[in-house]
């Protein structure tokens, strides 16, 4: 084979690869959008791929052997994790909706990352010295480490964040009169979630999810409140589009809130929550814009974007962090149509004189080390508590005892009036 045909080979299969990529991408977003969206709702997080992926073929012929094993290794992986949704999906639950094409972007991202070291390779320079030689491509091989730590990991985390939802919860127990319920956004998204009806006359959101804080609405549930819990959007059995950072999630609260105020069992004035992680964090953000809810527990908030990180203390933050969180904050920008949401530290002010909680520990996220900045910002009724021995959301399993007395506590008296 004649270099000639070689190169023409090497475009052909980049092109055809960037194709089936750009295939799924107009499925996803545009084709076959998420229960409750539609194609408007996508146009940032399609549009601007497709051109990306259309630009780089064309400049593609223009570059150089190692530009262009480095465009098609990341516009390869670019393509597997376009597809890992579809994995995802197929491996749990079944495939439906867009997976086959996503399932083909896994195929075409591959053979995108074995033709960049295949062209890699066969273009890789052999003249100068044995010192020589070993010193540019360990240059190369550095820098391709940075690009990777960098840009192409942290998009990766974003664009998964931004498409891969919970499944539908399993072996959740939350007792004989537990009811599985729905309610609608003001944005159109109907949420799936369970209740077990207030005898008390107090209601309580546990949540994000139905199957992680089963034990936390189980305790609240044996003191007589009401719990509700449900799935974010975009994950169990809820419409819209997923994003593991909730920045889109507000509206699911407030139609939580409206939920409950409705209830016949719940005393409207009577309405708290329990969050844990980002629960947590859409909590104090919720109850900052929103006086229906009456006292907040969050437990391991942390930072939701590169807004927040940069309040955390550190210099060795600004070698690694910063610069990782920052393209994270970018790339989910991008993939979820949504702007960072409002930081939190900004937002906790607000909330008083209705009672907040909150609740972090020492082996967390690295986060959660802003829970003490909250509470600074925060006013009162306020508590903070540490639990340095506990795991990420696990204070109810390092402490239950305190942690159910404390927690109680803090419900009956912002929301019952009774003494501690």
């Amino acid at each position: 084979m004649t270099p000639g045909q070689a190169a023409a080979r090497e475009r052909a299969l980049v092109s055809a690869g960037v194709l089936v990529i750009c295939l799924h991408v107009v499925d996803d977003s545009f084709l076959q959008p998420q229960p409750g969206t539609s194609a408007r709702d996508h146009l940032v997080s399609g549009l601007v791929p497709l051109a990306v992926l259309v630009l780089a073929v064309a400049a593609y012929p223009r570059l150089s052997g190692c530009g262009r094993a480095a465009v098609a290794g990341v516009l390869g992986v670019f393509g597997i994790v376009a597809g890992a949704e579809a994995a995802y999906y197929t491996i749990n639950g079944g495939q439906s909706g867009d997976d086959y094409t996503g399932l083909l972007s896994i195929a075409a991202g591959l053979l995108l990352v074995g033709t960049g070291a295949v062209t890699l390779w066969t273009t890789r320079r052999r003249d100068g010295s044995l010192r020589r030689k070993f010193g540019r491509r360990s240059l190369y091989g550095i820098a391709t480490i940075a690009v990777t730590f960098y840009v192409v990991l942290p998009i990766g985390i974003s664009y998964v964040s931004t498409h891969v939802g919970r499944l539908p919860a399993e072996h959740v127990e939350l007792g004989a009169s537990a009811e599985d319920v729905t309610f609608t956004t003001s944005d159109g998204v109907r949420i799936a979630a369970s209740y077990i009806p207030s005898r008390n006359g107090a209601a309580v959101i546990a949540f994000p999810g139905r199957a992680g804080p089963q034990a936390h609405a189980r305790m609240l549930a044996r003191h007589g409140y009401g719990v509700l819990l449900f799935d974010l959007r975009g994950d169990g059995e809820s419409q819209g589009d997923p994003n593991g950072f909730g920045w889109d999630s507000e509206n699911d609260v407030m139609a939580a809130v409206a939920y409950l105020n409705q209830r016949p069992d719940v005393d409207p004035r009577r309405i708290g929550g329990l969050g844990l992680s980002v629960g947590g964090e859409l909590l104090l953000q919720t109850a900052a814009h929103s006086h229906d809810l009456r006292a907040v527990v969050s437990e391991g908030a942390g930072s939701r974007s590169i807004g927040e990180d940069l309040e955390r203390p550190g210099a060795d933050n600004w070698l690694v962090s910063f610069p990782i969180a920052a393209m994270i904050s970018a790339g989910s920008a991008l993939f979820s149509n949504t702007p960072p949401p409002p930081h939190l530290k900004d937002l906790v002010g607000r909330i008083a004189p209705r009672s907040v909680f909150l609740i972090y520990t020492t082996h967390g996220v690295d986060t959660e080390d802003l829970n003490p900045q909250y509470y600074e910002a925060a006013g009162e009724p306020k508590a903070i508590w540490k639990i340095p021995e506990a795991g990420h959301t696990g204070g109810l399993t390092a402490r239950p005892q305190e942690y159910e007395q404390r927690v109680i506590a803090f419900f009956d008296r912002a929301l019952l009036g009774e003494p501690a």
